[in-house]
């Protein structure tokens, strides 16, 4: 088996690298050498996260060889302000799971409840503000459609409001992973979009969101 890319994976809000665990065992299977890589989600920024990023890479790989990078929810965000802020590693391909790339209508409501639920995740990230994509950047986004967890009772709330407002962008807000909107993870500039009938947490431990994955990886597009 030919060698590939170092892959690096980043967890989401509220999570440890461990999460990252089930799709890197499914990644080292097809070839790749994978690092769970760990942040503080919440007591610091994007910007600090990214920066912490670079700076381990800085120490802990060689810049002259090609990387790859996999996050989940909140972790595509630090990929692409990482991606933004250090253009200088050579990134290959990128894939994000259940990213909110537009923002998400969950940490909306949970930021004017109860901020110190997302801390800093939300400001330039989980509030749509994070930095544009690069043109040079290869970005896949795997999004789920599968309505389970806990944040789907603020987007059941959600909708049911924009069906009292009659709102024209209610046929947009139905279809979620039970954290994120399908609508919320598109973004124009990426590669390839696709839709898996999966949870926000469960995409993490499904064998064909890693197939998927790894496709992209190697091809820069979905299988279909």
């Amino acid at each position: 088996m030919s060698q590939k890319n170092r892959v690096i994976l980043i967890h989401g809000l509220h999570q440890a690298p461990f999460i990252m665990r089930p799709l890197a065992k499914r990644l080292q299977a097809q070839g790749f050498d994978t690092h769970q890589y760990g942040y503080r989600s919440m007591r610091d920024s994007i910007a600090v996260n990214s920066q912490r990023l670079n700076a381990w890479l800085q120490t802990n790989h060689d810049p002259k060889q090609p990387l790859d990078l996999v996050g989940h929810s909140l972790g595509g965000l630090i990929i692409r302000d990482f991606v933004s802020y250090y253009p200088h590693w050579q990134i290959s391909q990128c894939v994000t799971l259940g990213t909110p790339h537009l923002g998400s209508i969950c940490a909306d409501y949970i930021w004017g409840l109860a901020p110190a639920v997302v801390g800093k995740s939300y400001l330039d990230a989980l509030d749509g503000t994070v930095a544009p994509l690069p043109d040079n950047i290869s970005l896949g986004v795997i999004a789920g459609d599968k309505p389970q967890g806990l944040g789907q009772l603020l987007l059941q709330y959600h909708n049911r409001k924009l069906q009292r407002q009659n709102h024209p962008l209610l046929d947009n807000y139905r279809a979620h992973d039970g954290t994120v909107y399908v609508a919320e993870t598109k973004l124009i500039t990426a590669a390839d979009h696709i839709i898996m009938p999966v949870s926000h947490t469960g995409m993490l431990v499904n064998s064909e969101v890693a197939q998927q994955t790894s496709y992209f990886l190697k091809n820069g597009q979905f299988k279909r």
